[in-house]
């Protein structure tokens, strides 16, 4: 399971029926579906991202999660995470999960992230969506788990 995470000032959504959702401080959450992984994979990664102290202390330094500065969050589901580039032209999507089964651990990621009781958001599964989002940083992080694939 791979997330590209950006910690933002705001960040949005909006669905091909023109719907938007949106959030303020926070992160927005890129979330792709490997064809290996599982609800464990889920809530490890979903553990790791809402505890990674990426915002600033008082003295500029990075030492507050989005719990801690009870922040909020928007997940996009992106299976063009698993695309691999160096196959060709074209890139090689053969590792990311089904759709049927990427569609479930979705919905349990964005489930546990809600948990979580901050303000979640989250895109629509397999959907063209237009994403909008100011970069506070810029910080972006690469989390995959199991780490190294």
């Amino acid at each position: 399971m791979r997330a590209l995470i950006q910690r933002v000032n705001s960040a949005s959504v909006t669905l091909p029926d023109g719907e938007k959702r949106a959030i303020s401080k926070g992160l927005l959450i890129f979330l792709g579906i490997g064809e290996r992984d599982d609800s464990t994979r889920a809530a490890r990664l979903c553990d790791k991202v809402l505890n990674l102290r990426i915002f600033p202390n008082s003295e500029s330094k990075f030492d507050k999660s989005v719990l801690d500065i009870k922040g909020e969050v928007l997940v996009i589901s992106q299976f063009t995470l698993y695309g691999d580039p160096w196959s060709g032209r074209r890139p090689d999507f053969t590792s990311a999960a089904q759709p049927e089964p990427a569609k479930k651990l979705y919905e349990e990621f964005v489930s546990l992230v809600r948990s979580s009781n901050l303000t979640v958001k989250a895109g629509e599964f397999a959907a063209h969506m237009l994403i909008e989002s100011v970069n506070d940083g810029p910080v972006t992080i690469w989390a995959e788990w199991p780490p190294g694939g």
